[in-house]
């Protein structure tokens, strides 16, 4: 993928107290709907969920950031979000909803490398 894309992304935050409202960023997902790209990159910081809920799932949330990655990728699992095309399943994904597993509002940008875009974000946003 050469030259300048546009792209939308947003971080992946794990909420494990919704009424506490407090969260940990555990992963990026971009989208280029021109390249059809929708990628994600996740990491569970157990450490810092159970410093804000020391009696959370942490099994719950993998299967949940699991769940997220196969419908980012498009996985043929039965699920029809992930049978749409990039775009929309980065809308999907990126809908508001109060739950454990939420997403920031997307926000845009241009990039030469829409891989190593989702890596920087990575390291800037999760660590």
């Amino acid at each position: 993928m050469q030259g300048k894309h546009l792209f939308e992304y947003a971080l992946i935050r794990l909420v494990p107290r919704v009424e506490r409202e407090e969260f940990v960023n555990v992963g990026v997902v971009v989208c280029c709907k021109r390249e059809n790209y929708l990628a994600c990159k996740v990491f569970l910081p157990e450490p810092k969920l159970l410093a804000l809920d020391p009696e959370v799932d942490l099994e719950l949330f993998r299967c949940y950031l699991d769940s997220f990655e196969k419908i980012c990728k498009g996985e043929k699992t039965g699920n029809p979000i992930a049978q749409q095309d990039a775009a929309s399943r980065f809308r999907w994904l990126t809908a508001v909803r109060s739950s454990m597993l939420q997403t920031s509002r997307p926000h845009g940008g241009f990039s030469d490398d829409l891989q190593e875009t989702l890596e920087k974000l990575f390291r800037d946003y999760v660590g």
